[in-house]
């Protein structure tokens, strides 16, 4: 549900009518844990509720997080740990246990959408989603992966379940640091680019890049598999030699990548929805390796969980355009008739 504002003047002329959803189906965040200084998870969940992200993404099954937002009408994406697999894809007994172990304790009242499994796993895939459907929750709980394959598709139409991918416009930008590849990956104004095999003309490189798998999984046959963004993001901070990372540039990608999915024009291939997305991260891992962008892309400080910069994701951020639509009500002069 959402706001319906009614601009109209004092003669009940009908201005306009302005909907203001309260959080939207299509805006994720992913949850990573390598880090030795997050929140309780009920602060976690506290955060969530305060923002209009409605989809969490777990790169495991924490059962302490999947128990805070129980109630919370927050849908979670679980996954099985690597360590896991061998045994899901050799042995449906093992996929029934994991089913008993990490949801039907928890579910429904926390709303598990999706299982992410990780390496080579059409086997581990196929034995929990008859794991699943023995307790009738195939219907409920789709089965999925990051990794694209042709053979994953075919499992991905006959069951429903969503085809993830990982596009990172800031990667692309790191092969091709010019202004204007920089303005293209950042929903800024550009020139656009003409893509010869669809003869689409792009303006960001985020569609690009999800219109690419669309295109490469339309050819395998498989138009019925949804598309989902699994990860996306943008390091506000770096190492000197990591061109690009930096807050400004962090809060252009996100706020801007909100506001085209809110905006539900879609892409040249998908128009008209938008597409599932997970924002890469809810807060920094500070025990990733690798160079400082590993460790900044957080959207929220785990200390005193406030912002590292606004994407416009905070439901207070929509009281402020709820009150200037009022107060333009309040001063602006009647129709003319």
């Amino acid at each position: 549900m959402g706001l319906i504002i009614i601009i109209a003047d004092k003669e009940e002329s009908l201005r306009f009518v302005f909907f203001l959803p309260e959080s939207q189906s299509f805006i994720g965040v992913n949850y990573g844990e390598v880090a030795n200084n997050l929140p309780p998870p009920a602060d976690t969940a506290k955060l969530l509720q305060s923002t209009s992200i409605s989809k969490i993404r777990l790169y495991g099954a924490n059962p302490a997080v999947i128990q805070a937002l129980a109630g919370t009408n927050i849908s979670l994406v679980i996954a099985t740990a690597n360590g896991d697999i061998p045994s899901l894809a050799g042995d449906p007994s093992a996929a029934a246990a994991w089913v008993a172990a990490n949801v039907l304790p928890y579910f429904p009242a926390s709303a598990i959408s999706t299982i992410s499994v990780g390496n080579e796993l059409l086997p581990a895939m196929q034995n929990l989603r008859l794991a699943l459907a023995a307790k009738s929750l195939a219907g409920k709980i789709k089965v999925s992966t990051v990794h694209p394959m042709s053979v994953l598709a075919h499992f991905l139409e006959q069951t429903g379940g969503p085809f993830m991918i990982n596009p990172y416009p800031f990667f692309a930008y790191q092969s091709d640091p010019r202004p204007e590849t920089l303005a293209f990956c950042l929903f800024q104004p550009n020139q656009g680019r003409f893509d010869d095999g669809s003869k689409k003309t792009y303006t960001n490189m985020f569609d690009a890049q999800v219109d690419a798998v669309r295109s490469a999984v339309d050819r395998e046959g498989f138009t019925g598999v949804e598309i989902v963004v699994a990860e996306t993001g943008w390091p506000y901070n770096g190492d000197p030699s990591e061109a690009g990372a930096g807050v400004e540039n962090a809060r252009a990608y996100t706020s801007n990548l909100v506001a085209h999915l809110r905006s539900m024009v879609g892409t040249p291939l998908m128009p008209g929805k938008p597409v599932e997305t997970y924002l890469f991260a809810l807060y920094d891992e500070n025990l990733k390796p690798g160079p400082a962008s590993e460790r900044s892309f957080g959207l929220y400080r785990p200390g005193d969980l406030s912002m590292n910069y606004d994407a416009g994701l905070a439901k207070s951020s929509q009281g402020k355009v709820q009150n200037l639509l009022f107060s333009a009500l309040l001063l602006s002069p009647p129709l003319a008739n």
